[in-house]
């Protein structure tokens, strides 16, 4: 994938394809699946297990890149910093 980034709510992102931030979300979205799950800071073994669990293929790099910046952090932390962006996108309804 060549280089990886986390942008600071800590999605995926690559320079050089919009696909992987969205590719990302399976890595992160595995994470907060292990904290619901019960672990308060999920390991790279415990995102592995249960993207495998899906039949989903991972790229060791990407799931270490996660954990790495996901270190000293809470899911709720994350959640808090990305909540103003999804209400900024407006949630049509009414």
């Amino acid at each position: 994938f060549g280089s990886s980034a986390v942008d600071r709510a800590g999605f995926l992102t690559h320079a050089d394809s919009p696909s992987v931030g969205a590719m990302g979300m399976k890595y992160l979205g595995a994470y907060l699946m292990a904290v619901l799950g019960g672990k308060e800071q999920p390991t790279a073994e415990n995102v592995k297990e249960i993207l495998e669990a899906g039949g989903i293929e991972c790229d060791d790099e990407l799931v270490n890149l996660v954990i790495e910046r996901m270190d000293g952090k809470t899911a709720h932390e994350l959640i808090s910093t990305g909540f103003g962006k999804f209400a900024a996108c407006g949630g049509g309804g009414g």
